[in-house]
Parts: C-alpha cells; sequence; structure tokens
C-alpha cells in the first residue's frame, strides 16, 4: 500500500485498519518534521544543511494549528509514529513541482510573466529551500515496492538546490521571460515574494539514503522546471492574482537590478 494523503494521526490510523495485511507499505512524509523547519516558521536559525534522516525533528506539535483551515490536527510526525512500527518506509518529501501541481510553486513569478511585467520586485534571494519533481518521486515509490524490502525513512528530494534567485531565473529562463529582478527592501517585498527575502533557516536536504537503498536519481532540474513552467502557463490558475500594486510600490522605492 502507498498512503499519499495521510495528513493527521487518525488518517493514518484508518488507512493501517483498512488494510491490516500487506506485504509493504510506503507513507509519504514531509521534511516538515525536521526542527528547521519549526525554526523558519519562527524566523529563528537552528539547524546546519543539508538535513539527513539524523538531523532532529520539531519538539512542538501540529505547526499548523489556528493558522491554516482544517489543518489544526495536521502533523506529519503523528502520521510516522503511526506508520514506523508496522514496518512501514516512510518517504519525506520537500516541497514537490510538476505538472497538475495544485499548489502552484512557480506562480510567483508566472503570474508576473503572463501579465508581461517586465520588472519584479525581489529580495536577496539567497534562501535555500530543497525540491524534488513529482515523476521523481513516483519513481522512488516504484523502487520501493518493486526493490529489495526498505523501512525506517528517508527524504527524497533532488542532489543540488538552488538558490531563490537562481530557481526564479531558471523559472524566468524556461518561460522565455527576459523579466528584470529589481532588488528591493525585505519590507517592501509583496507577500507572494517573501521567500525572496531574507530567510534565516535553510532547508537543503540530502537524500544520500534513497539513493543508496532505492538505487534511486533525479531527472536533470532544468529540464523537469522546463516540463513544468510549460504546462502551467498552458494551463493557468482559473481565478489568478492580478493586482500588482504592492509590486509598483515597491519598484518605485529601489529601481536596483539584482
Amino acid at each position: 500500500m502507498v498512503d499519499c494523503r495521510a495528513l493527521t494521526r487518525d488518517d493514518a490510523q484508518v488507512a493501517l485498519e483498512a488494510l491490516p495485511d500487506v506485504a509493504r507499505r510506503v507513507v509519504i512524509s514531509s521534511v516538515d518534521v525536521y526542527r528547521a523547519f519549526g525554526a523558519l516558521n519562527e524566523d529563528r536559525e537552528t539547524d546546519p544543511v543539508p538535513l539527513d534522516e539524523d538531523s532532529p525533528v520539531r519538539t512542538e506539535r501540529y505547526p499548523y494549528r489556528g493558522k491554516l483551515p482544517d489543518r489544526d490536527d495536521y502533523d506529519k510526525l503523528d502520521v510516522e509514529e503511526a506508520y514506523l512500527p508496522r514496518g512501514a518506509l516512510v518517504m519525506r518529501l520537500p516541497m514537490v513541482y510538476g505538472e497538475h501541481d495544485y499548489q502552484l510553486r512557480e506562480e510567483f513569478i508566472l503570474r508576473r510573466v503572463r501579465a508581461g511585467r517586465t520588472r519584479i520586485p525581489f529580495g536577496s534571494g539567497s534562501w535555500l529551500a530543497c525540491r524534488v519533481y513529482v515523476r521523481d518521486v513516483g519513481r522512488a515509490i516504484r523502487l520501493a515496492l518493486e526493490g529489495p524490502p526498505v523501512t525506517g525513512v528517508m527524504n527524497v528530494c533532488e542532489d543540488r538546490t538552488f538558490s531563490m534567485r537562481m530557481w526564479t531565473r531558471m523559472i524566468l529562463d524556461a518561460a522565455e521571460s527576459d523579466a528584470e529582478l529589481v532588488r528591493v527592501s525585505d519590507e517592501a517585498l509583496p507577500e507572494d515574494l517573501k521567500l525572496t527575502g531574507t530567510v534565516l533557516q535553510h532547508i537543503a536536504a540530502s537524500a544520500a539514503r534513497a539513493r543508496r537503498l532505492l538505487g534511486w536519481s533525479t531527472s536533470d532540474p532544468v529540464e523537469t522546471l522546463g516540463t513544468t513552467v510549460r504546462w502551467h502557463l498552458q494551463n493557468p490558475p482559473a481565478k489568478g492574482d492580478t493586482d500588482f500594486t504592492a509590486d509598483d510600490r515597491a519598484l518605485e522605492a529601489a529601481p536596483t537590478s539584482v
């Protein structure tokens, strides 16, 4: 069995009770279980990177309680605790990108490309946040189901982590846009560009265990991001944000290229 949607302890228990006798179990978890992710949410720095499976996890539970609707009981640590005693393989994923991505990971830039914006306010762009292409995740799951049995936890992420600045330029290149990134202060950044500013805790991770135990590898991120960007340009969200008032205010204050 592969459980892709266990968000709470109850979710995990329902699935385990429904399928009590299976040869292998794989459950999708998240790198948000690490202490570093808790620090990120609190604008602190606690851990060196890359994070591996032995890096400390959060001591506080329910990171979105009171912050996001229907997420009061969300915690992948609860999910892992339910699955690991049953001999499961826990795959901790970072930001997943690709076609059909409902979280629209590239939309912070693509909505400006679609609007023909030629100048985009931008922060230092130094934050490191690991990612993984959705089809690479699928291949890792297949290897886990068809290869020698593997249990425990493993990170499933790309081998190299691009800074926000580099990743943004890659998105622009894939979109064939020559838009200029204009450096502005953190305070001036529009809300959806805040992560291009100063972020104290990096979330880069190592997938060495997945590569070693599964024989897994990642695709070329330039190619996979290109595929992703082209798909999302051809399939824009139904209700895209077309308000660039905050952009204009930021650009008026600091017209300096990155």
